[in-house]
């Protein structure tokens, strides 16, 4: 097994201090940095000529969430401000990070950008994407 693949596959120099730290995050009550990587959490379905996404934001003003579109990739990105500004607070559990948060999440076929929809509601973004019609399969017809 070449060192690369040793790297890629979890057994590099750092891979013990990882799970370590891992371990230490659940006894401690606290997420793992991998669960922390998948800020916003998202959920992706699709129709027959659409795509809808939600996306998890509590704590984040609308004002500071950008959406873009291009091709088969959304990109989802923003800032959530803490939660205090008390400099003299003593943080006992901090489960909730802020500062800049971007992800991409890969669509299961191209959008068309001018037929985007997104809402804000409750902590939560809803986003409903068009298929251009263009890409729409398209039922042919067999002559016999």
């Amino acid at each position: 097994m070449s060192m690369a693949s040793r790297l890629r596959d979890g057994f590099g120099p750092f891979s013990e201090v990882r799970r370590l730290q891992n371990s230490m995050d659940r006894l401690f009550g606290q997420r793992p940095l991998a669960a922390a990587a998948g800020f916003p959490a998202v959920n992706l379905w699709t129709g027959a000529d659409s795509v809808a996404i939600t996306a998890e934001l509590p704590g984040v003003d609308p004002a500071d969430v950008e959406l873009s579109v291009k091709d088969d990739v959304l990109t989802l990105r923003g800032s959530r401000r803490a939660s205090t500004d008390d400099t003299e607070a003593a943080w006992h559990r901090r489960e909730r990070s802020c500062g800049q948060f971007q992800r991409l999440v890969q669509l299961p076929f191209r959008v068309d950008p001018e037929r985007v929809e997104a809402r804000f509601a409750d902590g939560v973004l809803e986003v409903d994407l068009k298929r251009p019609e263009a890409d729409k399969p398209r039922r042919i017809e067999i002559r016999h």
